[in-house]
């Protein structure tokens, strides 16, 4: 699928750029996928694809306590872009898929 595969991010934080992976898994148009960052591991599922285009929501666990986040994404070849919408704004990222 287009969207499938783990991406290298940088996501524009309120605490600066922050670095992690991100591992999509797409069912139909059905999405689930694992996000790493410094605080560990946070899977989710419930999440939607429409071609290169998906979205999620999820709550991330961070140095300022859970924040519930509802990500919207695009897949353009190796390379990923979005945005996550917090309760504080919104952070945007982008990456591109992982080598090997």
């Amino acid at each position: 699928m287009a969207v499938d595969g783990t991406y290298n991010l940088t996501m524009t934080t309120p605490m600066g750029p922050q670095q992690a992976k991100l591992t999509l898994k797409s069912d139909g148009n059905s999405l689930s996928g694992i996000y790493e960052n410094m605080m560990g591991p946070q899977e989710f599922s419930g999440g939607t694809v429409d071609g290169n285009r998906c979205a999620w929501n999820t709550i991330a666990t961070t140095p300022m306590g859970p924040i519930d986040l509802k990500i919207t994404a695009a897949v353009d070849g190796d390379r990923i872009s979005g945005q996550a919408v917090a309760p504080f704004g919104i952070m945007t990222f982008e990456g591109s898929k992982a080598k090997g």
